[in-house]
């Protein structure tokens, strides 16, 4: 079981980002998929979740309006797209998935897998 997080990079302020979560020897669509990020010196923290179906989604404050999650579940892919991105968005971004989701959750347990993340930094 792997999960595997692209897309990081280096943007100016303003700019925009797509990260993608991408599954190996997982059934994509029985889990809930989450991304969370860590900056240098914090702890981690919750960014966005996905329903299986895709139908429901949870932002974290700090991203609401900025940043959409969305998923494929044929191509067992998740993506996060981060607009009007601000240099507080510089972190690690970490995917997850959890397999017996009771909710929609924004705390690192109860996501069984992550992936090794990708980096955003973002520059004024």
């Amino acid at each position: 079981v792997q999960l595997q997080a692209c897309g990081g990079g280096l943007v100016q302020a303003g700019g925009s980002l797509r990260l993608s979560c991408v599954g190996f020897g997982i059934t994509f669509s029985d889990a809930v998929v989450g991304w969370f990020r860590q900056a240098a010196g914090k702890e981690r923290e919750f960014v966005a979740a996905i329903s299986q179906s895709g139908r429901t989604t949870k932002y974290g404050d700090s991203v609401k309006g900025r940043f959409t999650i969305s998923r494929d579940n044929a191509k067992n892919t998740a993506y996060l797209e981060m607009n009007s991105l601000k240099p507080e968005d510089t972190a690690n971004y970490y995917c997850a998935a959890d397999f017996h989701p009771r909710e929609i959750s924004t705390r690192k347990p109860p996501y069984d897998y992550w992936g090794q993340g990708t980096l955003v930094t973002v520059s004024s």
